[in-house]
């Protein structure tokens, strides 16, 4: 499936208004919906820096309690009327009152593969 492809996917849930991929020093690879150009790239560069801060803290449980967290797979803001999900390096902006949030994951997960 190709890049495009899986942003598509992403698009279709229910929901959805913006989908991207983003490089894990913060670059945007590639994007769709309703986000310009220079915002989805200020998006790329914050979903990099909360997945690596969230790459630490599951190492950091790790250690701490002995409970398995890792490997990191992935994180969700939600404020306001939008939550952001992301995991690996592809995310979806939804609208929370029609988001399916156990498909939203179980599809990022297919996609992020």
């Amino acid at each position: 499936m190709s890049e495009g492809e899986k942003l598509e996917r992403l698009m279709k849930l229910k929901g959805a208004v913006a989908a991207g991929k983003f490089t894990m020093d913060g670059k945007l690879v590639e994007h769709k919906g309703n986000l310009p150009k220079d915002i989805a790239e200020m998006v790329a560069m914050m979903c990099a820096a909360n997945t690596m801060m969230g790459t630490m803290q599951a190492n950091g449980f790790t250690k701490l309690t002995g409970m398995k967290w890792t490997p990191f797979h992935g994180w969700a803001v939600a404020a306001g009327d939008y939550a952001v999900c992301v995991m690996g390096t592809y995310g979806v902006f939804v609208e929370m009152n029609k988001a399916d949030f156990n498909e939203i994951f179980k599809t990022l997960m297919e996609v992020a593969k």
